[in-house]
């Protein structure tokens, strides 16, 4: 009996129902920490997390209406996200799926095991500090290295 292949290799991303599209989320909350932009367009990570964002299930807390109580959360779709990629971890299943890339081992929906991402390390769990935290935020003193959140 031959099978299918699975959506993510089968269909283009602009075909994704909301629910295969929402499956494709690793989970890892790069997406959620606040970036820096310099005058040249460079980007730089912090250590920082979105206020809404909760950094221990790595899940947002206002999800729904998250790009209207977060000025600078942008909702990833199928038709902006060659215009987000510089932003996009590598290891983003989004990012993967628009570049033709397989799904790493770890990926939920490669190793059916939502946690999968956790036990392998690479997600911000435990290595981030919510934006709630602080009144004022010296953003530069929370600037990471490009590899600070890769595995282990």
């Amino acid at each position: 009996m031959k099978t299918s292949p699975p959506f993510w290799i089968s269909k283009p991303l602009n075909h994704f129902t909301y629910e295969e599209w929402e499956r494709l989320c690793d989970r890892c909350g790069l997406c959620c920490i606040h970036k820096l932009e310099d005058q040249d367009g460079n980007l730089y990570l912090t250590d920082v997390a979105c206020k809404y964002l909760d950094i221990e299930k790595i899940w947002c807390r206002c999800y729904e209406k998250r790009d209207q109580k977060q000025a600078l959360c942008r909702s990833l779709t199928s038709e902006n996200i060659a215009e987000n990629l510089n932003w996009l971890p590598k290891t983003c299943a989004y990012r993967r799926i628009y570049e033709n890339s397989p799904l790493p081992d770890w990926h939920p929906l490669i190793s059916n095991d939502p946690d999968a991402i956790q036990k392998a390390g690479w997600t911000i769990q435990n290595k981030v500090v919510s934006e709630r935290l602080f009144p004022i935020i010296d953003w530069e003193k929370h600037v990471v290295s490009n590899d600070y959140f890769d595995h282990g």
